[in-house]
């Protein structure tokens, strides 16, 4: 049984952590932190999790979670983890981080999206965790950058693609749609019931701090730079995520290559389902599941390849994947906690 702490557990994307440890036949939860909430139980902040998490949310002190934890998720703010990470790191902790912190291999890039970094030292150590295509390293890794949302469902779909060369390097855009809670638990006026109801908006269009994180990773994973155009929407739901990706196919593959290309590189990924028949992927069918489902279409007309993807934002884009590196990284079976079968309707 491997003791674990969520660190930053009354966030969103803490929360949910919470929500898919409790049930996780492989780990303790002996630590859950919380500056609001500290002294409060964690059931009494989310009822929903009575009778299945009755701890109390603590401060966070560096001592006492690296006492009884051995496993460490860091559910916080950019800038934030870089300042505790280096300690949990040096007391033998393994540690899966849901900031931007750890997901930048270059101190330079991470600065021009966010800010200089505090030890740039751990960045060449730190594994980026999208677990399907970097398996074999996040298995070896102490510390893992657990990707963005926005990234893991831009990503999955376009690295195979990209690796075979059946799409081209450039001209690629990104329509991507997100639920309101992509924005986090502190109170916005554009997440506000009134402002999002109803409405459909673009937000931070072509500015977005997932742009950097998504063409670095594609530049490395394809061995050539990788330009993309990435707009953003705030849809009005809850939860869910979809992006519809256009990009110019590099020579005359058809619907069959691109099927061929995603079923063969994802094969045994338990968690990626392949719409071989053109249908778009739907969030509601991901719902509360780690699973990714991408589909495409070729508008042969104009030579372009549509990928579509969907997922659910705090689950695979957030807490689901980070367990599941978790899973990686303690050798335990990847989906270990994360079996939940998809709601019908």
């Amino acid at each position: 049984m491997i003791s674990v702490g969520v660190i930053g557990a009354t966030g969103y994307a803490g929360a949910e952590l919470v929500r898919i440890l409790a049930a996780h036949p492989g780990v303790e939860l002996t630590i859950l932190t919380s500056r609001k909430y500290a002294g409060k139980r964690m059931d009494d902040v989310f009822p929903a999790l009575r009778g299945h998490v009755d701890l109390r949310c603590e401060p966070f002190e560096i001592e006492r979670v690296c006492e009884v934890a051995d496993v460490v998720f860091t559910a916080l703010p950019h800038s934030v983890p870089m300042n505790i990470v280096p300690k949990l790191i040096e007391n033998n902790i393994k540690v899966i981080d849901l900031s931007a912190d750890f997901r930048f291999s270059d101190p330079g890039r991470y600065a021009s999206a966010y800010e200089v970094h505090s030890c740039p030292e751990l960045l060449e150590k730190a594994v980026y965790g999208l677990s399907e295509i970097f398996f074999e390293r996040i298995a070896e890794a102490e510390l893992v950058g657990n990707p963005g949302c926005y990234p893991t469902c831009t990503l999955l779909p376009l690295i195979p693609l990209l690796k075979d060369g059946i799409i081209s390097s450039s001209g690629i855009v990104v329509d991507a749609k997100s639920g309101v809670s992509g924005a986090g638990r502190g109170l916005s006026l554009t997440t506000h019931f009134c402002e999002a109801n109803e409405s459909v908006k673009a937000y931070k269009v072509a500015v977005h701090r997932h742009e950097p994180e998504i063409e670095s990773i594609l530049s490395q994973s394809a061995g050539l730079d990788v330009d993309i155009t990435f707009v953003p929407h705030l849809m009005p739901m809850s939860r869910g995520m979809e992006t519809t990706i256009y990009a110019p196919l590099a020579g005359d593959a058809a619907a069959d290559d691109v099927g061929a290309c995603l079923g063969r590189y994802y094969e045994r990924k338990k968690f990626i389902r392949i719409h071989t028949d053109g249908t778009p992927p739907d969030t509601r069918n991901v719902r509360y599941t780690n699973f990714c489902d991408i589909g495409y279409v070729i508008d042969k007309s104009n030579r372009r390849l549509i990928l579509m993807a969907a997922i659910d934002n705090l689950v695979k884009g957030a807490a689901g994947q980070a367990v599941q590196n978790m899973n990686i990284m303690t050798g335990q079976d990847e989906d270990c906690g994360l079996t939940t079968v998809p709601f019908p309707v």
